[in-house]
């Protein structure tokens, strides 16, 4: 996949586990990349938050947290969290690495499907989703980019990233989740809970069965009004023939009220395979239109396109995945106002009419439809319910009027009932004004003792719960921030929570001594923990590269990422051979043993001319070094070696001397009378033999 600039992080290694391979997609909170785990050896999708997240501590605080919970989901149908953790700046997230495509590129490529194959992308979906909504989360931005199909075409759920823990803070601040998808119940800041999603996959169905969403518009707050304002449409009104179970199945699963909707996945899937068990195949099988995708917003010309979040692809030249964004189809950031929205509505003809009576009770008429055909069973089902609701309106109003009874008595029950309004007026001017429905604006409590701070959230009429969390900037006992967070407009009887500091998280140090130095470094890695310094040193029992000293030590407890210094072997020390020469063999042995070597005496000796006989004369080896305990061999001379000694006397001094030196003979020559003749008169010693190098002396006359 090509890229329009150079990403700094690719060919990085993130966490000292991650190899950054390829950048996948950009989405509206993060950026995705294929990495490598480079213990493992396989591949994983790594979601980094973008900087302006990453930098919001309460905002990691809770991604972590959520990232836990949804790593705790283990389904066939939802793409596994691995991992999270920070390296630096950056705030990561591990998922599993699905090559494929998404749905989005299904109806990109295929536009509107049959129903059978759109019923078998969405029940692995839902199923996964409903594992989901048991286990409390909620994923707030299903969508076709979303729903992941590996190459073996296995369906699964994917980027929880923006899932919640279904509690009573899903109401947040700002709406997270992409317009062409979201419930009308998050527009207006309300709760959002599992039918949120189950709304969402009712979209999802009306666009695989149409190729487009129900609702499209020039700007994002135009699609949200349609959703709070306006009824799905059934989908047999874009594609002719479609059976009227589906039109039922949207209608229900899109309603505006989330009462009236699958209370969640689980629902919703049990009524669409029922739908695909009953149906029959010409239905289920209707060929699709052909018809083009629609998008939910209209892009100005010229407009470009951004790339869609997702971490699911091929390599290029193989059935490669291009992820390009449908405008309006990201996942979209709308900040909350300081005043409540209010969404109007159009006038609606078919709305219930009141119709008041002159000296009778006012009656409510409903509009009478025109005749129509035989209710579906799930529209019978409605109709009772409604029916039901009117019954219990109808019971609650009076039929006729009070009689007319005494004036003055009227007059005193009107005052009663005014003077009750009063007090109601006052009593809810006083909860609203100062009592517990008391408008406040948090105070920043960041760094201030936990106590204080409940002391001082008490004195506004805040009640307050304290959570702890690990931090490495603020002390323990500290507040790191509330939830809200400051500046945020509550009203008092909805509290806050404060999250408490309880220091930076420790991590004990492994064992690393005896280990090998790789090996010693992957155990930091997985301790959170990062290597040092790495000495060498030598050691007469650990083998080369073998760790043999550590600090930190082991047990010690440190924060994230502290190195731990390594001491590494490099086997036995070398030591220099100290030269014996000319010592005897009790001296020399005891040197060399010393030194730390083993001596071993040869059984022959030499002839030596200059080391007398007993003392060594060789050594092996004579010089350089060895290890501890190595052998050093010694050889004794036995002297000089006897040498015969020619007679020269009556030959000339000249050749007597020249042929003694050559036998090895130092030559003296006394000459007398000047040695005039340079005859050898006499020799000493004349005859037998001589130590090589003795001397013998000459004569001359």
């Amino acid at each position: 996949m090509q890229h329009r600039s150079e990403d700094p992080l690719l060919g990085t290694v993130v966490d000292n586990r991650y190899r950054v391979l390829e950048r996948i997609a950009d989405g509206g909170m993060s950026t995705v990349y294929k990495a490598l785990h480079v213990t493992l050896e396989r591949p994983v999708a790594l979601k980094v938050l973008h900087p302006q997240l990453a930098s919001d501590e309460v905002f990691v605080e809770r991604f972590a947290r959520e990232a836990r919970a949804s790593a705790r989901l283990s389904h066939p149908h939802v793409v596994s969290v691995l991992d999270h953790g920070r390296h630096g700046r950056l705030t990561y997230l591990v998922m599993e690495y699905i090559e494929g495509r998404t749905l989005r590129d299904v109806i990109r490529s295929e536009g509107a499907l049959t129903p059978r194959v759109a019923i078998s992308y969405l029940a692995p979906a839902l199923e996964g989703l409903a594992a989901a909504h048991e286990a409390g989360l909620i994923h707030r931005d299903v969508k076709p980019e979303n729903v992941l199909i590996s190459r073996e075409g296995a369906v699964k759920i994917g980027d929880f990233g923006l899932a919640r823990q279904a509690t009573a803070q899903t109401s947040t601040g700002e709406l997270l989740g992409t317009v062409a998808y979201l419930s009308p119940e998050l527009f207006l800041r309300h709760d959002a809970d599992a039918r949120s999603d189950v709304y969402s996959c009712g979209i999802m169905l009306y666009e695989l069965l149409t190729g487009g969403v129900p609702f499209t518009g020039d700007m994002p707050i135009q699609v949200a009004y349609q959703h709070v304002n306006d009824q799905v449409p059934a989908p047999s009104l874009k594609r002719p023939g479609l059976a009227q179970d589906f039109d039922e199945l949207v209608q229900w699963a899109t309603a505006k009220a989330p009462d009236e909707r699958p209370v969640d996945a689980r629902a919703f899937l049990g009524e669409l395979r029922h739908v695909a068990a009953t149906l029959p195949a010409a239905d289920l099988d209707l060929p699709a239109p052909g018809a083009p995708a629609s998008s939910p917003f209209e892009p100005r010309p010229g407009a470009p396109a951004t790339p869609n979040p997702a971490h699911s692809s091929t390599p290029q030249g193989d059935g490669a995945t291009e992820f390009i964004a449908t405008p309006g189809l990201q996942t979209t950031v709308l900040p909350a106002g300081e005043q409540h929205t209010t969404v109007l509505g159009p006038a609606d003809p078919l709305a219930t009419s009141v119709i008041p009576q002159s000296g009778q009770s006012t009656t409510v008429l409903p509009h009478a439809p025109a005749p129509a055909a035989p209710p579906s069973k799930r529209q019978q089902r409605k109709d009772d319910k409604e029916r039901a609701r009117q019954e219990a309106k109808a019971l609650a109003t009076p039929t006729r009027q009070v009689r007319q009874g005494n004036p003055r008595r009227k007059g005193v029950i009107w005052v009663i009932v005014l003077v009750l309004l009063a007090l109601l007026a006052s009593g809810a001017g006083w909860f609203f004004g100062m009592g517990p429905g008391a408008q406040v604006t948090l105070p920043d409590l960041k760094s201030q003792p936990a106590e204080q701070a409940a002391s001082i959230l008490a004195g506004y009429g805040i009640k307050a719960e304290q959570q702890e969390v690990f931090d490495e900037k603020v002390g323990s006992g500290l507040v790191v921030a509330t939830e809200p967070p400051a500046g945020t407009v509550i009203r008092k009887f909805e509290g806050v929570q404060l999250l408490v500091s309880k220091g930076p998280q420790l991590f004990p140090v492994p064992g690393l001594v005896k280990k090998t130095l790789d090996d010693a470094r992957t155990a930091l890695t997985g301790a959170n923990l990062a290597a040092g310094s790495v000495t060498e040193k030598y050691s007469d029992t650990a083998p080369v590269g073998q760790v043999i000293a550590q600090s930190p030590g082991s047990g010690a407890q440190v924060r994230r990422g502290t190195p731990v210094n390594l001491t590494v072997s490099k086997g036995p020390e070398p030591i220099p051979v100290p030269s014996v020469l000319g010592l005897g063999e009790d001296d020399a042995t005891r040197k060399l043993a010393t030194a730390g070597f083993e001596v071993k005496t040869a059984q022959e000796q030499v002839f030596s001319k200059d080391i007398p006989a007993g003392k060594v004369a060789a050594q092996v080896p004579a010089n350089g070094t060895l290890l501890k305990g190595e052998t050093v061999t010694l050889t004794l001379s036995k002297g000089p070696r006897p040498v015969e000694v020619p007679d020269f006397v009556g030959k000339q001094a000249s050749v007597a001397k020249a042929e003694l030196e050559k036998l090895g003979f130092t030559v003296v020559i006394n000459e007398v009378l000047g040695g005039f003749f340079g005859t050898v008169r006499s020799q000493d010693p004349r005859d037998g033999t001589a130590p090589e190098g003795s001397t013998i002396t000459l004569t001359v006359v």
